[in-house]
């Protein structure tokens, strides 16, 4: 038997909704006040529709998104729970997320995550439908492709040569 719209819910069946863990929920109510399931003897957690909500507006922006805690606190901060929770919904337009912003603004409101790094994740989602050879080699592209990016950022040093102590010289 389902429950209407409105009913509450548990922490087991919000986390088997949102496809989370129950400890992550627990998380988030820590990194996000707005977060305030109505709590009974024992500490049983019950959310509300509204919770529900927001809490997959959270999700979306974390998970789907690629936006860090602090990235989706300030989100919050900025443009409310409401529109956390119509955005979970589908109803929100992601007007933080336009295309036109360039890497400092992803910066500073916290999306970290590079298109690279997106085109990344398109390959792992057809990895996952893939034999495990394939898999393999797809994370082995992927892994030189990070040592190429990280060779290319940082300068190369000249080795540096052990001087001999002070009392051989």
């Amino acid at each position: 038997m389902r429950k209407s719209a409105e009913a509450f819910r548990t922490i087991s069946e919000v986390a088997e909704e949102l496809k989370v863990p129950k400890h992550v929920l627990r998380f988030w109510e820590i990194k996000f006040p707005q977060i305030r399931p109505m709590k009974r003897g024992g500490g049983r957690r019950y959310y509300r529709p509204e919770d529900v909500a927001l809490l997959s507006g959270i999700r979306a922006l974390l998970h789907a998104d690629g936006y860090t805690i602090k990235g989706v606190q300030k989100i919050l901060k900025e443009q409310g729970a409401d529109y956390a929770k119509s955005y979970g919904r589908g109803e929100a337009v992601a007007n933080h997320d336009t295309g036109k912003a360039n890497n400092a603004v992803k910066v500073a409101t916290g999306r970290l995550r590079s298109p690279t790094l997106k085109a990344g994740q398109a390959k792992r989602k057809a990895a996952a439908s893939a034999s495990l050879p394939d898999v393999v080699a797809n994370v082995i592209d992927e892994l030189e492709a990070c040592r190429d990016a990280l060779h290319a950022a940082i300068p190369n040093k000249p080795s540096a040569k052990r001087r001999a102590p002070a009392a051989a010289r």
